[in-house]
């Protein structure tokens, strides 16, 4: 109970390769590596064999996870261990949250038993054994059978089999079960404490036991050496992981990660990744330096655990014409994933509609579908930081004092402080919200609810809002609001809202129409759209963060019914 009581408060502290073709009975593309396992103490240890595999069927076709993950060991395992709520490494990605449990852990223990998943000091994995078990008919029916799926509909082609290796191991005195995923995430919370027991399980042979050979599910394939110790990053970017498929791979193409894409005088935040083979604290800091635009950017005072890696960023403002930049990146006291990036500068200009007329005619349109476009509204990101944790300890300086023949002892000692650094590491989130309102032009004649005729203008505005606990340095704004039409199949042209109030709660509206008589804010809708909805999109864009661009893609919408001619009278003049 003592263990148990001592795990939650810990957490609660903490906290406030396998790619397979298969066709049939399949076949295999796998790897995986480790070796040279440590015993550990008798607080912080492993026994070689004590692995296991989870399990999460998901859905090709939005990466959705579609079971609830489950876990396998050739060891029966109690049910009162401690673990951490059960989710897939893509679940972890898109929520990294560790949900400590301490009671109702299930295992399934196969009648065909595993082959071994983790390397040990005697004993090296036989990944072809790993390859044909999890590719063959048998072990696909019973994830079938356990999951509630069809064998028909698992090998349909539409889903794939994610896998994680899992260890059950014993930390600080208590029996746990984690995958490397949640391994690496808990080493996070617990400031590199994880990693400092149990290195060679937790950061080598745990995460090494499996990994992709080629990219699918948007994990890209594991370049690096199969024996050597890895970072939290690595592991969450690359390892602990293999997926069994019944059709080709996902099409991940070569798009290259060195060229971002800016719009014309907006502020922006570019990050790269630093790592260090040595730990980097107050007494001996990194620093990188960018250069841009012949501007240099300094970010000074870096701290990183050793074998650790985290972003780095600044912030500036892209020019105010189109073109294309490179950033030059140096650094001092640790290692760059890339020494250049291209910044494309572009503008959104030569897109506005075209002047409309009462002539227009469109008698082939037909209403197109609403744009399925993918946006990302919630990032976080993780920065460490460094402090001192004092240890005072008593040096004694023992000296005689004498007195004539006599004398006695002192301790002329001080206390002296034998601390050390310790690492924090600390949490971001940024949240993006936006409402979109149109409604008909206050010169429109006849306005009955959110109905108007067609050939009269249209009115919208956008409020949107940035939340966010990290300082005002390290985020913007929403800067550009991008709005599409449904007579031009929300495609090549394009009007850029006006900013009318910046900052974290930012509001747009439509730039004054220069084919307005009177010069108002107006999107005038075509004369000939037919009757019904009437809905215009909107890109709501560049609100940076370190962990990339926030966007969110919104509609409006108003009915037609009739047109301009119908407010037309034509009769004799008296």
């Amino acid at each position: 109970m003592k263990n148990i009581i001592t795990f939650l408060l810990c957490l609660f502290f903490a906290i406030s390769n396998i790619s397979a073709i298969i066709y049939a009975n399949g076949i295999g593309n796998i790897d995986g590596g480790g070796g040279n396992l440590g015993s550990g103490t008798n607080m912080n240890y492993w026994s070689a064999g004590n692995d296991g595999v989870r399990v999460t069927v998901i859905r090709n076709e939005d990466r959705a996870s579609v079971t609830k993950p489950i876990d396998f060991s050739n060891k029966n395992q109690p049910s009162m261990i401690s673990y951490f709520e059960k989710k897939s490494k893509i679940q972890y990605l898109k929520n990294p949250v560790l949900v400590p449990k301490i009671n109702g852990y299930v295992c399934y223990k196969p009648s065909k038993p595993l082959p071994r998943i983790i390397a040990s000091n005697n004993y090296s994995i036989n990944i072809d054994d790993t390859k044909k078990y999890f590719c063959s008919e048998y072990a696909v029916r019973l994830i079938a059978d356990i999951t509630g799926m069809s064998y028909e509909t698992l090998t349909s082609g539409d889903y794939k089999m994610l896998l994680e290796p899992i260890a059950y191991l014993t930390f600080q005195g208590i029996n746990m079960v984690m995958t490397a995923h949640e391994a690496a995430l808990y080493d996070e919370k617990l400031g590199g404490g994880l990693r400092s027991k149990m290195v060679s399980l937790s950061h080598k042979n745990l995460p090494l036991a499996l990994f992709l050979e080629t990219p699918d599910l948007g994990f890209r394939a594991w370049e690096g050496k199969s024996n050597q110790n890895v970072s939290n990053y690595q592991i969450k970017e690359f390892l602990g992981l293999g997926i069994v498929r019944f059709s080709e791979a996902d099409d991940m193409k070569n798009i290259s990660e060195d060229v971002f894409e800016y719009r014309c005088n907006t502020d922006v935040i570019t990050a790269i990744r630093v790592r260090t083979q040595n730990r980097r604290t107050p007494d001996n800091p990194a620093s990188v330096t960018f250069k841009v635009n012949g501007r240099s950017y300094v970010v000074n005072e870096i701290y990183i655990p050793e074998e650790e890696s985290q972003l780095i960023w600044f912030k500036w403002k892209t020019p105010t014409t189109p073109q294309t930049l490179n950033i030059y990146i140096s650094a001092n006291g640790v290692t760059v994933d890339k020494n250049q990036i291209t910044a494309k500068i572009v503008d959104f200009k030569d897109k506005e509609p075209p002047n409309p007329t009462a002539k227009d005619r469109n008698n082939g349109f037909v209403i197109p579908r609403l744009p399925n476009k993918v946006h990302k509204n919630t990032v976080t990101w993780r920065k460490w930081t460094c402090y001192w944790k004092s240890r005072w300890i008593w040096k004694s300086n023992w000296k005689w004092n004498s007195q004539g023949n006599d004398g006695y002892w002192i301790d002329e000692g001080k206390w002296v402080d034998e601390g050390d650094w310790e690492y924090k590491w600390i949490s971001y989130y940024a949240r993006l919200s936006a409402t979109m309102k149109m409604k008909p032009d206050s010169r429109v004649p006849i306005i009955t609810k959110n109905t108007m005729r067609s050939g009269y203008g249209i009115n919208i505005d956008v409020s949107t809002s940035l939340d966010s606990n990290a300082p005002r340095s390290d985020i913007t704004g929403v800067q550009n609001v991008l709005s599409w039409y449904p007579e031009f199949e929300y495609k090549n042209y394009i009007r850029v809202l006006e900013q009318i109030t910046s900052g974290y709660l930012s509001t747009f509206q439509l730039k004054e129409n220069k084919y307005s008589t009177y010069g108002d804010r107006v999107h005038f809708t075509p004369v000939w759209f037919p009757d019904g909805e009437y809905i215009v999109c909107a890109d709501i864009i560049d609100a940076w963060t370190p962990a990339g661009m926030l966007s969110l893609y919104l509609f409006a919408d108003l009915n037609i019914d009739g047109s301009l001619y119908d407010d037309w009278y034509i009769g004799p003049q008296k």
